[in-house]
C-alpha cells in the first residue's frame, strides 16, 4: 500500500513541487546572502594570534561580502567554548567559527569529552593559513640555548616550569619534554597575552607561542627565543635553530593553523560564497604583507582541502598527545 501511495502521479507531482519550491528557495536565499551581519566566532582572547589573524580576514571579507563580519571573543577551554557556541548555532550562514588546530584538530585528544562532536559539528570553509611557534624563556634565566635549558630541566625535575594558554601551546611543550627526557610543570593561563605577561615578568621559565604573540616581544629583547617548532628555520627571524637542529633530534614539528568553519548543515551555496571570500581575502596584499613578519603563510583552497587538513591533523594531534603523556582535560 505504502509503494502504491508512493507511486501515485498526484503525490508524485506534489513531491516534485515541493522540491522545487526547496530549491528555488535555496537558490533565491544564496543569491542574496549576505544580506545582515555575520558573526565571527573567535575562541581565544583579544590580542591571540587567532584574534590577530582572524580579526583582519573578517575585515577583508567584510569588504568582499558587503556586509559586516563582527568579530565575537569567545575564550576558554582551549577555544572549546567559543567553539560549542558556533556548533550549537543556526545553521544559517550568519555564526562562523575562527578555528584552528586546537579545536579542530586536537581538542577531541585532549578532553574527556566535548560538548559536540568535532568531527560532524562543523562544515569547513577554508583554510586561512599556518604558522610556527617559538620556544622561549625569560630573559632573567642564564640559559643561552634550547640544549642549555633542556640540562637545567634534567638537573632540576618538576623545577622548570611552562606556560599554556592553548593546546598547541600545552603540546608543544609536552612534545618538546617527551622527546628531550624531561620533566617540566605546566602552568595554565586563560589567554597568550597573560602568559606572556607572565614569562616576561619571570612568574614562568618557558612559554611556547605562535610568532604573533612571541616574535614581537622576542625582537624588543623582552623574552628570549630559543628555537622554532617547524622543520626549517623561518625567514621571519632566520638565527633562530628548529628544534631539531638544537637539540640534534629529529621528528620534532608543531605548526598552528588557523581556518573559518561553518555550523553543520549550512547551505553549501552559502559555504562557497565564504570560501570565494576567504580566499580574497587570503590572496590580497594587505593579509600578506601584514603577516608576512610573523611567518604566516597563507593557504587558499576549497573547503574539500580543509576537510582533508583536519582529518589528517587529528591523526597528527591525537598521536603527539599521547606519545607526551598528556592526561585528558
Amino acid at each position: 500500500m505504502k509503494l502504491k501511495k508512493l507511486l501515485n502521479p498526484i503525490h508524485l507531482q506534489r513531491v516534485f513541487i515541493l522540491m522545487c519550491a526547496v530549491s528555488f528557495s535555496s537558490l533565491l536565499m544564496a543569491q542574496t546572502y549576505p544580506s545582515k551581519p555575520i558573526k565571527a566566532i573567535v575562541p581565544f582572547a583579544a590580542g591571540s594570534a587567532t584574534d590577530q589573524i582572524g580579526r583582519a580576514f573578517a575585515a577583508k571579507m567584510s569588504e568582499i561580502l558587503g556586509q559586516p563580519i563582527v568579530v565575537d571573543n569567545r575564550p576558554g577551554v582551549n577555544g572549546m567554548l567559543g567553539a560549542d557556541v558556533v556548533a550549537k548555532s543556526d545553521p544559517d550562514g550568519y555564526t562562523i567559527l575562527i578555528g584552528t588546530n586546537s579545536t579542530n584538530a586536537a581538542l577531541k585528544s585532549l578532553m574527556k569529552k566535548l560538548p559536540y562532536d568535532q568531527d560532524t559539528a562543523f562544515s569547513p570553509i577554508g583554510m586561512m593559513g599556518e604558522v610556527p611557534l617559538i620556544v622561549a624563556i625569560n630573559n632573567d634565566l642564564p640559559m643561552k640555548t634550547l640544549k642549555d635549558f633542556i640540562a637545567y630541566a634534567k638537573a632540576n625535575p618538576e623545577k622548570a616550569t611552562f606556560a599554556s594558554a592553548s593546546t598547541s601551546q600545552l603540546v608543544s611543550s609536552s612534545m618538546l619534554a617527551s622527546m628531550a627526557g624531561i620533566s617540566m610543570t605546566n602552568v595554565p593561563y586563560k589567554s597568550g597575552p597573560n602568559a606572556m605577561t607572565d614569562l616576561i615578568g619571570g612568574q614562568v621559565m618557558m612559554f611556547t607561542a605562535d610568532f604573533a604573540v612571541t616574535l614581537p616581544q622576542v625582537q624588543a629583547g623582552k623574552i628570549r627565543g630559543l628555537a622554532v617548532t617547524s622543520v626549517k628555520r623561518s625567514s621571519a627571524i632566520p638565527e633562530l635553530p628548529t628544534v631539531n637542529e638544537a637539540l640534534g633530534i629529529k621528528g620534532y614539528e608543531l605548526i598552528a593553523y588557523f581556518a573559518a568553519y561553518a555550523p553543520a548543515k549550512t547551505p553549501p551555496a552559502m559555504i562557497a560564497k565564504l570560501n570565494d571570500a576567504l580566499n580574497q581575502a587570503a590572496r590580497s596584499k594587505e593579509i600578506q604583507d601584514r603577516f608576512a613578519n610573523l611567518g604566516f603563510e597563507v593557504e587558499p583552497g576549497p573547503p574539500e582541502a580543509l576537510a582533508k587538513r583536519n582529518a589528517i591533523e587529528s591523526a597528527k594531534w591525537a598521536k603527539a598527545i599521547k606519545e607526551a603523556g598528556i592526561e585528558l582535560q
